[in-house]
C-alpha cells in the first residue's frame, strides 16, 4: 500500500460569533514552522478585517445558515487540497472537525473548546447562560443575532478586563447564525440531527480534544464527555488535554502560543490517551 504524504497544511475553522480573522496569530505561527495554513470562512463570511466589517453591515448571509451548508462548504475546501491536512477548529469549529473526520477527511483533528455533537449530553449552567440570549427566542432560528459586549465578556473573554474584552469584541465579533445554534442545542432531541456523528468510527483520523478550565460557554465537562465517548467506542486514536484556568478565548488570550504549539505538535505525531495536565 502506498504511504500517504505527510500533512503539510493546517486548516483552521472558526466558531460562532467569529470569522477567519480570529486565527490571525496562529496563521503566522504555523507558517513560521513551514506549514501552509487555510482559514475558510463559513459561506458569506470573508477573510480579514474587511470580512468582519462587511458582515456587520449586512449580516443577512448568516440569517438562515445551517450546519450542513457549512459542512458541505468545508468539505469542498478540505477535499480540494493536494494532501490530507491537519484540521483544527475552535468552538463550533471543533464540532466541524469531528464531522469532517467522521466523513473520512483530514490526517488528524484537534477540537479546541469544541461544541457538542449529537450524543454529548453535558450542559453546564454557564453554557446555558452564554447561549440563552439567542435560544430564548424561537424567532432567532431564522435570524443573524448579534452579541452584546457584556454577553461576549461573559461567554468568551471572562479572563480579561472589560477594557481588554472590548478590544477583542471590536476586532472579531459578528452576529451568530441563529439556526446553527438551535441545531446544535437541540440535536439530542432531533432525529437525523445536523450534528449526528459516529462515535464508533474506527477509521477516522486521530482526534485531540482541548479544554479550557475557565471556559464559560463550553466548559471542560463538554470536552471530557465527548472525549470519553470517542475513546470508549472507537479504536481510532483519541486524546484529551485540559489547560487549567483558560477561557473560551484560549486561542487569543495570553499564553495562546502554548495551546497552538501543543495542538500542532500532537497532530504531527498523535498519541492516544489523556495527555499530562498543566
Amino acid at each position: 500500500m502506498e504511504r500517504e504524504a505527510a500533512a503539510d497544511t493546517v486548516v483552521l475553522i472558526h466558531g460562532l460569533w467569529m470569522t477567519p480573522l480570529s486565527w490571525e496569530h496562529w496563521v503566522t505561527r504555523y507558517e513560521q514552522r513551514g506549514l501552509k495554513v487555510v482559514t475558510p470562512g463559513y459561506p458569506g463570511i470573508q477573510p480579514g478585517e474587511a470580512g468582519v466589517d462587511a458582515i456587520r453591515k449586512d449580516p443577512s448571509p448568516l440569517a438562515n445558515l445551517g450546519v450542513r451548508e457549512v459542512f458541505d462548504h468545508l468539505s469542498q475546501v478540505v477535499g480540494a487540497l493536494d494532501t490530507k491536512p491537519i484540521i483544527m477548529g475552535h468552538s463550533f469549529g471543533g464540532a466541524f472537525v469531528q464531522l469532517l473526520l467522521d466523513a473520512g477527511l483530514g490526517a488528524a483533528g484537534v477540537s479546541i473548546d469544541g461544541a457538542a455533537v449529537k450524543g454529548v449530553k453535558a450542559l453546564p449552567f454557564s453554557e446555558i447562560k452564554s447561549t440563552f440570549p439567542v435560544l430564548r427566542n424561537p424567532a432567532n432560528r431564522g435570524r443573524a443575532v448579534p452579541i452584546t459586549e457584556k454577553e461576549f465578556h461573559y461567554a468568551f473573554t471572562n479572563n480579561l478586563s472589560a477594557e481588554e474584552s472590548k478590544a477583542v469584541f471590536d476586532r472579531y465579533s459578528i452576529p451568530v447564525p441563529g439556526r446553527m445554534l438551535f441545531q446544535g442545542g437541540l440535536a439530542n432531541f432531533t432525529p437525523n440531527a445536523a450534528t449526528t456523528y459516529d462515535f464508533a468510527n474506527d477509521d477516522r483520523a486521530p482526534l485531540l480534544f482541548i479544554a479550557g478550565g475557565n471556559d464559560h460557554i463550553l466548559p471542560p465537562a463538554v470536552q471530557r464527555e465527548n472525549y470519553e465517548k470517542n475513546a470508549k467506542r472507537s479504536a481510532a486514536i483519541t486524546a484529551y488535554k485540559l489547560f487549567p484556568g483558560r477561557s473560551h478565548y484560549t486561542c487569543g488570550e495570553a499564553g495562546w502560543e502554548d495551546v497552538a504549539d501543543l495542538a500542532l505538535d500532537w497532530a504531527l505525531a498523535p498519541t492516544p490517551g489523556t495527555l499530562a495536565q498543566d
